[in-house]
């Protein structure tokens, strides 16, 4: 039996207890990267929030942005069964409005953070400028990734963005830099002048 297999079977025999997770949260979520992890090390998953009705809620497949991993989240997304309660989606998606990103005691709201997109004639880069970043500290480096994952998706990021750099928001630059909000918008215009197509799937 494949590794995806055995996972969805797992899942379908946890359903409930996963669906409402909130319950015993910790252990869930322990139960959940072991039976993951047994498909491929690196892969993780979130929830999303239940429906209004509280019937539907949906399920993430995450690479961590380790592009090693991107065969599997798409192999298990795929040989997923039909699950009246879950929405299954691969990869980490866009997400509208941004959030707010905490990690310990660092929060950076995506309305400070700003942005330069850089390009060398086949791919974009990014040159984040965030509030308060220190280059020692890796829960910033951390937050502008997972802010990225939120503006763009994880595979935009990982397929469709090169170099990415982070500085403090007073650092001066030569490039232009806009609002973090207008990312999604200018970084597709790239994409499609660049000829891209977007997710193969």
């Amino acid at each position: 039996m494949a590794a995806e297999e055995k996972f969805w079977r797992w899942f379908r025999k946890n359903e409930a207890t996963l669906f409402d997770f909130e319950l015993d949260r910790e252990r869930v979520f322990d139960k959940l990267s072991i039976a993951l992890q047994k498909v491929h090390q690196n892969l993780a998953f979130e929830f999303g929030p239940k429906n209004d009705q509280g019937t539907k809620r949906e399920f993430v497949i995450s690479a961590c942005g380790i592009r090693d991993a991107f065969s599997s989240v798409v192999a298990l997304a795929t040989a997923a069964p039909p699950l009246d309660r879950w929405q299954v989606t691969a990869f980490r998606p866009r997400r509208w409005p941004l959030n707010s990103i905490q990690i310990a005691d660092t929060k950076i709201d995506p309305d400070g953070v700003e942005f330069s997109l850089l390009d060398n004639g086949k791919i974009a880069g990014l040159h984040l400028y965030i509030p308060g970043y220190v280059e020692t500290d890796v829960n910033y480096r951390q937050i502008g990734y997972l802010m990225l994952d939120e503006a763009l998706g994880e595979y935009d990021v990982e397929t469709g963005v090169g170099l990415i750099k982070m500085f403090s928001f007073e650092t001066q630059s030569e490039f232009r830099r806009y609002p973090m909000t207008q990312l999604p918008e200018l970084f597709d215009k790239h994409s499609r002048l660049k000829g891209r197509i977007g997710r193969p799937f």
